[in-house]
């Protein structure tokens, strides 16, 4: 299982089991509680070292984001690279560097193919995700420092996104980043997606980002989507 799979658990197993009156606040030291009670009783004669280290190399840490919709308070928290709609008005909340490293590979794509390689190649050996790893890894160290995850470590909650809704009847969508053009029905959305794969598997165009459709898969990051009238 990787990181990103253990802690999609993990928080699910949370939100199933937290009280539906909970608070922003309340969720978010509840769920941070959740990860670290998984680095703890395993790593516990050596705490500090591992917790350190965690510090140090935050791709080891166990990471997701949520995006969640509190019924009876009537706000959508935002955790960590998610969107939704409300009404057909879009809200996201994307990790602060990945346009500009998404804009970093898409120059390095140009470079290979003006090199000669193809885009199944680069479909196969993405070499230009590759040459923005270590910055990806090195900006990573501002996990729940300038931008908010869920990842054991205490959240900012500052940065964490609450939209108010009032009490009128609204149409509301929430989604992974997966999904580059959010539309107001699933379908829209996989249509839009789909289109755009086809015509820039590498997503150096329009839509930039750090990595390309992987030669063979059905998309380049996972999907979630739920719309619902409240």
């Amino acid at each position: 299982m990787s990181n990103g799979e253990c802690a999609m658990r993990i928080v699910a197993a949370y939100i199933r089991r937290m009280s539906p009156r909970n608070t922003c606040h309340e969720f978010c030291l509840g769920v941070t509680r959740a990860i670290q009670k998984v680095y703890v009783p395993i790593w516990k004669p050596h705490k500090t070292d591992v917790i350190n280290n965690l510090k140090e190399h935050p791709e080891e840490r166990l990471t997701a984001s949520a995006i969640i919709f509190s019924r009876l308070r009537r706000e959508i928290w935002l955790i960590g690279d998610c969107q939704c709609l409300i009404d057909g008005s879009l809200f996201e909340n994307p990790k602060p560097y990945e346009q500009t490293l998404a804009e970093m590979r898409a120059v390095k794509v140009q470079e290979l193919l003006a090199q000669g390689k193809t885009k199944e190649e680069i479909q196969i050996n993405d070499e230009a995700r590759a040459s923005i790893i270590p910055r990806m890894l090195e900006e990573m160290k501002n996990q729940n420092v300038t931008y908010s995850v869920i990842d054991g470590f205490r959240i900012p909650e500052q940065l964490v996104p609450v939209i108010n809704l009032d009490f009128n009847p609204h149409e509301i969508v929430l989604a992974s980043d997966g999904y580059p053009f959010l539309c107001n029905t699933l379908d829209e959305s996989e249509a839009r997606l789909r289109q755009h794969l086809e015509n820039d598997p590498l997503n150096i165009g329009d839509f930039k980002a750090t990595k390309s459709l992987v030669l063979g898969n059905l998309s380049f990051d996972d999907r979630t989507y739920i719309r619902f009238l409240v």
